[in-house]
């Protein structure tokens, strides 16, 4: 057992829990499908906000590179004995562009500008800098959407003396939710054959999108010559495909991750405010179920810390999240089996989402076990 956070105390709450030998699992099955597919995995920790414990997990199953969003995460792995390559999957920004040439391998780009900068610095430290183009293919974050430009940067990348042009990739789902069809990943085998045909050679890499594209490695329509993925939530979690994308996982662990939070109020209360109703705190208009007067209670944990009450699954039968502020999370226990008192502990699974802002928070435990 190994606690990190703001208070390693056991009795410290709120506090999340990781059982490592479920994400081992759980990332063995994903690595299995994506080898007999010829996907080499870049595997994502900004999800957990690159907690070393997991990074390892992926290093053990044989990802290809450890790949996130934040610099700082990046740094903190490589002090923490991570040896895999590291991807940078956040376009880089000019002001971080030497900390990119010192402690990554690869880096995704979109900017003919910070090409240009990152060729110079590797120039600086006498090193060659592997560079990943994005394509635009209609989710409308990052990547080329003229073709032609996306050929001028790839002609650029090939003839710089200190990058290297690794190959393309592209993004769906996160901005625009763009679904990953077999059509659209086919747009990324297009825009290589492209390239390939002004520089003259086939690329290495086609890193086609993230967890939302999985589904066309399970059902045998990813085009062949994408042959890298970036993934994390399916090796994390695996929640997300089975819950949203109607892809079914059997095999897959569901409860790799709980939260704990502590009960520090009961009551019987009305359902629906009573008053004139404006916004609540953060500005937004709610619309309320009137059910009576029920029984409830108030978890000492909320919106700064997970983000959005939706996230959260309860555990036990009879529990239902009703809603939150900033730091209190509102429970309906009136159908709990269990009688409720101050001083409990509650636990949820947790989503995507609730999981990326809780590892953030320091005001939350993270107990591996």
């Amino acid at each position: 057992m190994k606690v990190v956070g703001k208070d390693v105390r056991s009795n410290y709450y709120p506090r999340v829990t990781c059982d490592l030998d479920k994400v081992r699992r759980n990332t063995e099955e994903v690595m299995r499908r994506a080898k007999a597919a010829g996907i080499q995995v870049a595997a994502v920790v900004k999800g957990v906000n690159g907690l070393p414990e997991i990074a390892k997990v992926f290093e053990e199953a044989g990802c290809r590179w450890i790949a996130t969003s934040r610099m700082e995460q990046l740094k903190n792995l490589r002090d923490q004995g991570i040896s895999l390559p590291f991807m940078l999957i956040r376009i880089p920004m000019l002001s971080e562009v030497p900390d990119v040439i010192e402690c990554c391998d690869v880096s995704l780009n979109s900017d003919m500008a910070l090409l240009e900068a990152l060729n110079a610095e590797a120039a600086l430290k006498n090193k060659v800098h592997k560079v990943i183009l994005m394509v635009e293919v209609g989710d409308l974050r990052e990547g080329f959407w003229d073709r032609a430009e996306l050929v001028a940067a790839a002609k650029y990348t090939e003839a710089a003396a200190n990058l290297h042009l690794l190959g393309l990739g592209m993004n769906v789902g996160c901005y625009g939710s763009v679904a990953a069809t077999k059509e659209k990943m086919q747009e990324l085998v297009d825009a290589a054959e492209l390239v390939e045909a002004e520089i003259g050679r086939k690329l290495e890499i086609l890193s086609g999108a993230d967890t939302t594209a999985f589904p066309r490695i399970l059902d045998g329509t990813m085009p062949k010559r994408i042959n890298s993925m970036r993934l994390g939530e399916v090796m994390t979690i695996g929640r997300d495909l089975p819950d949203l994308y109607d892809t079914p996982m059997p095999y897959m662990i569901r409860d790799a991750w709980h939260l704990k939070a502590e009960v520090i109020e009961v009551h019987r209360k009305p359902t629906h405010p009573i008053g004139e109703l404006c916004t609540d705190a953060f500005g937004h208009k709610q619309v309320y179920e009137d059910r009576g007067v029920r029984n409830r209670a108030l978890l000492a944990i909320g919106k700064l810390d997970y983000a959005f009450p939706e996230e959260l699954v309860p555990t036990e039968p009879g529990i239902e999240v009703i809603g939150a502020s900033s730091d209190h999370t509102i429970i309906d226990i009136e159908d709990c089996p269990r009688e409720i008192k101050t001083g409990d502990i509650v636990e949820f699974e947790i989503r995507y989402t609730a999981l990326l802002y809780l590892t953030d928070d320091s005001n939350v435990a993270v107990e591996f076990i």
